[in-house]
């Protein structure tokens, strides 16, 4: 799991954190699937650039999840991968509190 904060724009590609890029390099994926925590039913495919000096962003795909998601400058996410390209994401506001989205109903990190 690891946390990034937004900041500037929101909609423009943004950048994992350099341990994540570490972790997956051996077989840096084309794509991942971001999937809102503990809802099953709702997968945004993300494509995924890597610019050869261990950096990875998130690119084609991430404008339409921050769009949906209401994403601003201050939120924070949390992400958790879950192998084979599916990671899982929480979102929380500028004040630190939890978006829900859909179905999810998982409150014990609140």
């Amino acid at each position: 799991m690891f946390i990034v904060v937004l900041k500037g724009d929101p909609l423009v590609i943004q950048r994992l954190l350099h341990k994540f890029a570490e972790f997956v390099a051996d077989n840096e994926p084309a794509s991942l699937h971001l999937q809102e925590a503990a809802c099953d039913c709702c997968r945004w495919p993300v494509d995924v650039l890597f610019d050869g000096r261990g950096n990875m962003y998130l690119h084609t795909g991430w404008e339409k999840f921050a769009r949906y998601h209401d994403l601003e400058a201050g939120c924070v996410l949390t992400f958790s991968y879950l192998g084979e390209g599916d990671m899982s994401v929480k979102v929380f506001d500028e004040t630190r509190c939890r978006r829900h989205y859909h179905g999810d109903t998982d409150e014990e990190d609140d």
